[in-house]
């Protein structure tokens, strides 16, 4: 099994930097790995960050106003002690917006959801004395149009995963209109080792799933490509530099791990004939990639 296969990525309009200083500075054990600007894309010059979280791997990239974030996908951000999820809130709530007010609920003594300064969406959450080894899970809402669909959603990735499985932990019951009994009121799904949630919620939610954030999957060769690609990808229009939209409207990445080596490692010229090789394709082609980096 691969390490890090799977990497949530954020779409910032110019705050990719600032952001990952913010959000690194608030967890122990996190830090900002390495910053890269890639020179003419579509969007001008993009800076590209790859940054960690509690050991998470996460990437970023300043690349314009095209895509907002929104609720559709938040990250659960567990902590020790109820005092540091209100600590946390302390730091990430100025300049953004409360969804659920932080208090007392019945999933947790201590929790609150936020839009941050970013619009970036956090369940700042104290899970009580249940273990847990990952400290930030993402969690898929599905609503609108895929709305009573995770269930489904869940299946297709597990089967598409190493070591993919799926859990519904609650469904909503007769009682729970708008939305629907025997949809999911929340699940977990673990993906290649890492953990995810996931809820249906029928209430008129004026967002959805898009750009903002997606999921790198990082591949060791072109069959790996070629299969997640194959399995994930439904949406021609969206195929794009290695990314795509899966039938649910989830964005994904489906990239080489050498490619992160050339974009960390490659002098500028390199860095720059590897970002025109990629700028062509859909699904990427790693034997094309690599004769790009070597100027062939």
């Amino acid at each position: 099994m691969s390490v890090n296969k799977i990497v949530p990525h954020l779409w910032f309009d110019k705050e990719a930097k600032q952001a990952a200083e913010l959000y690194t500075s608030l967890i122990p054990g996190s830090q900002v790995n390495n910053v890269t600007t890639i020179r003419d894309t579509p969007s001008g010059d993009c800076d590209v960050v790859a940054f960690n979280l509690a050991g998470q791997p996460f990437m970023a990239i300043s690349a314009g106003p095209m895509f907002k974030f929104n609720p559709s996908i938040s990250f659960h951000l567990r902590c020790m002690a109820k005092d540091e999820v209100d600590a946390l809130w302390k730091k990430l709530s100025p300049g953004g917006k409360v969804l659920m007010e932080l208090g007392s609920y019945p999933f947790s003594e201590r929790y609150g959801w936020l839009q941050d300064r970013y619009g970036l969406s956090w369940q700042i959450i104290y899970p009580g004395n249940r273990d847990f080894s990952q400290r930030i899970v993402p969690a898929l809402m599905f609503v609108g149009n895929v709305c009573g669909k995770a269930e489904e959603a869940l299946s297709l990735y597990a089967s598409v995963f190493p070591g993919g499985k799926s859990n519904i932990l609650a469904r909503y019951g007769k009682s729970a209109a708008p939305d629907k009994e025997g949809t999911v009121q929340f699940a977990s799904f673990v993906l290649d080792g890492m953990e995810f949630g996931a809820m249906d919620s029928a209430y008129p939610h004026q967002f959805g799933f898009n750009e903002a954030i997606s999921f790198i999957v990082k591949c060791d060769d072109q069959a790996e490509i070629d299969h997640y690609w194959g399995k994930l990808s439904h949406t021609p229009e969206a195929e794009q530099c290695g990314w795509l939209k899966d039938k649910f409207g989830v964005s994904w990445q489906v990239t080489p791990r050498r490619m992160d080596e050339m974009m960390r490692s490659g002098t500028k010229e390199q860095i720059g004939r590897v970002t025109q090789a990629f700028l062509k394709m859909k699904k990427f082609n790693l034997a094309e990639l690599e004769r790009a980096y070597r100027g062939q």
